[in-house]
């Protein structure tokens, strides 16, 4: 899985159904997916409809947005990590490596083009991109969030 479909999973993985996200993130990533929103339509209309639309509907229409998901993993967290701000603290927050290696591969991922030796812009701009991307995928993203 990508670096960023790992980040979407694991913010939606954290909706009200935490005690199941073993169980949900197999299908998280299919449901933050671009194609996911077209296809949940068409399968409404199937008589095995009824646990694709019930499955979609846990993971797209009802859940809590990214924002509020984040805050709340924040709320939880002993450290004190700038999620709103700072990747590093982003991707410690829904457990990743936030290695510069790490970011690289995200910066490859979301298409960067500048120099990957200037971290500090770098950084910024895989901030602005993830909430981006999060937001597309009906996470919820505050404006002030998107950069």
């Amino acid at each position: 899985m990508s670096v960023l479909g790992t980040i979407i999973s694991r913010v939606f993985g954290h909706d009200s159904a935490a005690s199941n996200a073993s169980a949900a993130a197999p299908s998280t990533p299919a449901a933050a997916a671009p194609a996911a929103p077209t296809a949940a339509p068409a399968a409404s209309s199937s008589s095995a409809s009824s646990s694709a639309s019930s499955a979609t509907a846990v993971m797209a229409p009802n859940r809590e947005t990214a924002e509020a998901v984040l805050a709340s993993l924040a709320a939880k967290n002993p450290q004190k990590l700038d999620w709103q701000h700072s990747i590093v603290d982003l991707m410690k927050l829904v457990h990743m490596d936030p290695t510069l290696e790490a970011r690289r591969e995200l910066a490859k991922e979301l298409g960067y083009t500048g120099d990957t030796s200037d971290t500090a812009t770098m950084n910024v701009w895989l901030h602005e991109q993830v909430m981006s991307k999060l937001a597309e995928n009906g996470g919820g993203v505050a404006a002030n969030l998107l950069g």
